[in-house]
């Protein structure tokens, strides 16, 4: 028994496996090659989509409506006598046309001049101050003459008024009822300035006192503008 020899064992469980890695290469490809055929098989087992199949389409939301809103129908518009049917207002009234005084004071044949005053206001470019001019009383050698001023705008106004003779003297100028102003005499006449401004619709009256001289004046103007009255 002594000659006898033993036959090594080969080795078993882990160290079996550890000491041959081929085992473990060809366990790894067989899982490998399972997994490909499930796989495979999975594919196959779903019915491809028709040609032309479009996917489906997503829901659009809808337009929310606005809420109607009640309109409000108007009622018909009662018809008036002398309006068109088809008029959306009561027809324009006429533009009033601006009157300007028409002759400011008149003079009468006799007497002291009345003032005749228009109910519009003086005319764009027409002076404010409008004179009247007349004779008061003759007399051998001399006169007594007036120029009546009416103030025709809006507001209260000074005047001036200048009176020139062929001939004559100048004897003394005043103004009726209120303070006196300035007087300038000239050869054959004088410029009277106002001493107090005339209130709107209001008159002044300048009186005088010529001697020797014609009873129509050569010049007469208030403010520039020719007085009125009989020859002027």
């Amino acid at each position: 028994m002594s000659g006898m020899r033993r036959v090594p064992r080969s080795p078993h469980g882990p160290v079996a496996i550890a000491s041959s890695p081929w085992i473990v290469v060809g366990a790894g490809v067989v899982v490998m090659v399972v997994l490909l055929i499930v796989a495979l098989g999975a594919y196959r087992g779903r019915s491809p989509a028709p040609d032309g199949a479009q996917p489906p389409a997503l829901p659009v939301p809808s337009a929310v409506a606005a809420p109607s809103v009640p309109t409000s129908v108007p009622s018909p518009v009662p018809v008036l006598p002398g309006l068109s049917g088809r008029a959306s207002g009561l027809p324009p009234t006429a533009t009033a046309v601006p009157r300007s005084p028409s002759v400011g004071p008149t003079v009468a044949a006799t007497g002291r001049p009345t003032a005749t005053r228009s109910p519009s206001r003086a005319a764009q470019g027409t002076p404010p101050m409008i004179g009247a001019y007349r004779v008061v009383q003759s007399f051998d050698g001399g006169f007594i003459g007036e120029v009546l001023m009416v103030n025709t705008s809006d507001e209260s106004h000074g005047w001036t008024v200048r009176l020139e003779f062929s001939s004559g003297r100048l004897v003394t100028a005043w103004v009726e009822g209120v303070p006196q102003g300035t007087l300038r005499q000239t050869d054959n006449g004088f410029t009277y300035v106002s001493g107090v401004e005339v209130p709107p619709d209001g008159t002044a009256s300048l009186r005088f006192h010529m001697e020797r001289a014609p009873t129509l004046p050569r010049e007469c103007t208030v403010d520039g503008g020719r007085c009125v009255g009989p020859g002027l």
